[in-house]
């Protein structure tokens, strides 16, 4: 049988604890606590977190926020109802618990802002202040399955729409008391999805028909940049700014459970969903990002939730036997 020492040319270091500075790939026995470790690069992946109350889709996507306190509004409620609904839940890092509704149901709807500080924009708009739901200024061009970013419920952007076939390009600011029209999407388009905030912005997939088409706002104009490599509607997103963002899920027409990840000029492939599932919400950032709801085939509506980590550089790792 092969040895460590036959492999590598010398022994495992054996010490009490873990040294103050190692380098990649450096491996050793912690006395200790009696464990094999490691430095070196994880893998990012999805990882289960607790399922919403009430499963549904074409909830919000307000891209922003954290994993450990996601919002989840809106959305279609499952059959044999299948309507709009009120529901808003909050996230804490391991359950959803149900909040304040909105004062008027909604599906496909942008979203913007945080747990705290958030924004409905579907037509009607609502901004949320992490207690209760108040209606605010419609847009100036009412539609529906919009996208939306913002960091707040006091600067925010929406953009896109429908429904088909008259599909949209319009792209609106708020300040936190009026709807601006500014320059249009290049590519007009619906159940898209955005991240970002009011002055760099990104938004992605969409249809009809299915769009792989990336856009990126710099606060006065939209620029088309790298393409997904998967064209698909309705997909997940998080992120919070233009340079880093995650893409997940959607319909290629088909329910995936793609995942893609954005550094600023292209996307790549990396780990899927555990679950594949289109017209899902998304929360977080490209290290820790959360993926919630959606629809996992017609009728079924998902409670599911999924974490995303991505452990960056390389760290410790603990070797176990398998």
């Amino acid at each position: 049988m092969a040895t460590y020492k036959g492999i590598k040319g010398f022994t495992i270091q054996t010490i009490a604890g873990d040294p103050p500075a190692p380098i990649e790939g450096q491996v050793w026995y912690n006395t200790t606590s009696n464990v094999l470790k490691g430095y070196a690069l994880g893998d990012p992946a999805w990882s289960s977190g607790g399922n919403l109350n009430t499963g549904r889709r074409g909830v919000q996507n307000s891209g922003g926020g954290t994993q450990t306190a996601g919002l989840c509004f809106g959305g279609n409620s499952p059959p044999p109802v299948g309507s709009p609904t009120l529901l808003t839940e909050a996230y804490n890092g391991s359950t959803w618990t149900e909040v304040n509704e909105l004062n008027s149901a909604k599906i496909y709807l942008g979203g913007a802002g945080t747990q705290t500080s958030a924004m409905a924009m579907e037509g009607e708009v609502e901004t949320y202040n992490g207690t209760s739901w108040t209606e605010a200024t419609a847009l100036n061009t009412p539609r529906s399955e919009t996208a939306g970013a913002g960091s707040t419920n006091t600067a925010a952007l929406c953009f896109g729409g429908g429904p088909a076939p008259a599909l949209k390009a319009v792209t609106e600011t708020w300040d936190g008391s009026t709807w601006t029209e500014v320059n249009n999407l290049n590519t007009a388009r619906r159940q898209l999805t955005g991240i970002g905030t009011n002055t760099d912005a990104l938004a992605f997939a969409g249809g009809p028909p299915t769009q792989a088409v990336t856009e990126k706002w710099d606060g006065t104009s939209w620029t088309e940049v790298g393409d997904l490599n998967t064209a698909r509607f309705s997909p997940g997103g998080a992120g919070i700014n233009t340079s880093a963002a995650l893409a997940f899920g959607g319909g290629e027409p088909t329910i995936s459970a793609k995942t893609e990840s954005w550094n600023g000029s292209s996307w790549t492939e990396v780990a899927d969903l555990a679950t594949a599932r289109q017209e899902t919400g998304g929360n977080g950032t490209t290290v820790a990002g959360l993926s919630f709801a959606g629809d996992i085939g017609s009728p079924v509506r998902s409670a599911v939730t999924e974490e995303w980590n991505d452990p960056g550089p390389a760290t410790t790792v603990t070797f176990t036997s398998s």
